[in-house]
């Protein structure tokens, strides 16, 4: 009982960190085919809206003056 606890527990992490791991940045878009359409300001960073057939995609950026390059927050498909 406690060995399948354990199995399942490692299981769930493991699932996680590989999704984790393939979270959808401005440059994996880029490189499967997506085209930005546009960029917009905001509070969160710079938005930028990625299309490619009917999935359309947001992202969001950050810099900060000691980085040395501009890196993805985070990236949503927009439904």
């Amino acid at each position: 009982m406690i060995r399948s606890i354990g199995l399942a527990i490692s299981l769930l992490v493991a699932a996680g960190s590989s999704a984790w791991a393939q979270a959808p940045t401005v440059q994996s878009l880029l490189k499967s085919g997506f085209t930005v359409i546009g960029v917009i300001p905001s509070n969160a960073g710079p938005g930028i809206f990625l299309v490619k057939g009917d999935q359309l995609y947001g992202c969001f950026v950050a810099e900060t003056v000691k980085s040395t390059e501009i890196t993805t927050r985070y990236c949503k498909p927009v439904r």
